[in-house]
């Protein structure tokens, strides 16, 4: 079927990968590598962090918890801190295929995301928070985890933005930078793209729409 829409995730598309910032992090406090991974991966529907993606628990307790998961995998880490490193760098060739994209089809954001910081990119200052509240207002549709009370890999957070923007999972694309989430977009029908760098993806996505992006 022709590609009539485009959904992205924001964090680790858009932006730089949180992920970057967890490693400096374990690094600088004599963490093992992927420490901070392993636990958002342990119990993923129900851990800490699945939870304060959903707005089940406040940033109180997530700090809570979060420290009470890492102390049973073998060190304490106050959840706060770990939110702290969630904002990344806008990537602007992103920022220009986007502005390309939006042009010629549906553009939509699909992001896990939590109640803290500054919008739905959550950014820990004025500035960051203004230049991302520039990219989400070249979306035609943004579904956050935080107010939905969904989260990716759940199907029914595509779903229900596929019904939004009335368009065909057939019909669509969708670029993430992870792979447990392009999963369930992909057996919808969905065309998948995993964003690892901003050069890769963007080509990939070139050739499917048939368009320049850069």
């Amino acid at each position: 079927m022709m590609i009539k829409a485009v959904l992205w995730d924001f964090g680790g598309v858009f932006t730089t990968s949180p992920f970057d910032n967890f490693s400096r992090y374990e690094r600088e406090n004599g963490l093992p590598a992927n420490f901070l991974r392993g636990i958002n991966a342990t119990n993923p529907d129900s851990n800490a962090w699945a939870r304060f993606e959903r707005s089940e628990i406040d940033l109180d307790a997530f700090d809570r918890l979060f420290e009470t998961e890492s102390r049973a995998a073998g060190r304490p880490v106050p959840g706060r801190q770990i939110i702290a490193l969630l904002a990344g760098q806008v990537r602007p060739e992103m920022v220009i295929a986007l502005r390309r994209c939006r042009e010629q089809f549906v553009c939509g954001c699909i992001t896990n995301n939590v109640a803290a910081g500054s919008g739905p990119g959550m950014a820990t200052d004025p500035e960051r928070a203004d230049e991302v509240a520039e990219v989400m207002s070249l979306f035609h549709l943004v579904v956050e985890s935080s107010r939905l009370g969904l989260r990716k890999p759940d199907p029914e957070i595509y779903a229900h933005a596929c019904r939004e923007l009335a368009i065909d999972p057939k019909e669509t694309v969708y670029l993430d930078d992870l792979g447990i989430n392009l999963k369930p977009a992909r057996a919808m029908g969905m065309r998948t793209i995993k964003v690892s760098a901003a050069g890769p993806a963007l080509a990939e996505l070139e050739t499917l729409l048939g368009i320049p992006l850069r």
